[in-house]
């Protein structure tokens, strides 16, 4: 119900440009889970404030996807078309802009504080964006530039999400500020996880997809670093190319032969039980323990 107010919120503030084209597209976005909603909903409760807050962060993680699957040129979100496929690039790329506008637009009638850590995070996951697209052009073989660039492009926006509700709600900002950069962390290391683990079914998207695009994340890094100097090398040569089964079938076989995915999900679990530690003195957090055991506990 509560995600249903913020849904309802953003397509208040769409039809306030009064462009009936903005109103079109925005229902055909996909939601999705709306993380950052509910970790804000679980931290600060659900009022008029929140609502509207969450409204915000969420305009502004839609318009991050659509640029992002144009430059990855992704033709499904959430296992459905994306609106880069459904239109065109032009599109995809105009309606985020509006949609980044306009929720900046609602964030200059916020308190100059949560105005100040929600834009500030938007520009650091623009730099994540960036960052991603310059490591995609040759292996990137460096876990800290991995993990800068993970944290820039995703935990960014959870960890300020987390942090403005700490705000309105008088809690410890600092602390709710670290336990959502660990989620975000984490997060985003379950969902490389999965792209090589789970059916492109399961995705809704083709399965290792990350590494055909030139994306080296945590298990590859993890292969790579484990290898024989030849098998390094063999790993390279698939780098962004379409991989067929049997190329597919060498990289899990050398996965599981090295540990990667079980130490890679060891990783991402060390990040979430830091996400816990860092909020584990304050009152009435069972709610974020159960998001990030609803997010690492899943089917790999």
């Amino acid at each position: 119900m509560s995600l249903d107010l913020v849904k309802e919120k953003i397509n208040s503030y769409v039809k306030e440009i009064n462009h009936q084209e903005s109103l079109d597209l925005l229902a055909k976005l996909s939601s999705g889970k709306m993380l950052r909603s509910k970790l804000v909903f679980k931290i600060a409760g659900i009022s008029d404030q929140t609502v509207n807050i969450c409204a915000i962060i969420e305009m502004i993680q839609s318009a991050s996807l659509l640029h992002d699957d144009v430059i990855d040129e992704a033709t499904t979100r959430r296992g459905q078309p994306s609106i880069n496929a459904l239109f065109d690039n032009k599109t995809s790329i105009m309606f985020g802009d509006i949609l980044y506008s306009k929720a900046f637009t609602q964030l200059t009638l916020l308190d100059k504080n949560i105005a100040y850590h929600i834009s500030n995070s938007v520009t650091l996951l623009s730099v994540g964006e960036m960052l991603d697209v310059s490591m995609a052009e040759e292996f990137n073989d460096s876990l800290d530039l991995y993990l800068d660039m993970i944290y820039k492009k995703t935990a960014s926006l959870i960890e300020a999400s987390a942090r403005v509700a700490a705000i309105i709600s008088s809690k410890d900002e600092e602390k709710f500020a670290l336990y959502g950069r660990n989620l975000g962390i984490a997060f985003q290391m379950i969902d490389d996880i999965l792209d090589i683990t789970q059916t492109s079914e399961q995705l809704g998207k083709p399965a290792m997809l990350d590494f055909v695009e030139g994306k080296v994340t945590i298990p590859y890094l993890l292969l790579h670093e484990r290898l024989e100097a030849k098998d390094k090398e063999y790993l390279k040569s698939l780098f962004k190319k379409p991989l067929d089964e049997k190329e597919s079938l060498w990289i899990k076989t050398k996965m599981k032969e090295t540990n990667s995915i079980v130490d890679a999900i060891a990783m991402a679990n060390k990040y979430a039980q830091e996400a816990i530690k860092a909020v584990q003195d304050e009152e009435n957090t069972q709610d974020l323990v159960d998001i990030i055991s609803a997010m690492v506990n899943r089917n790999f």
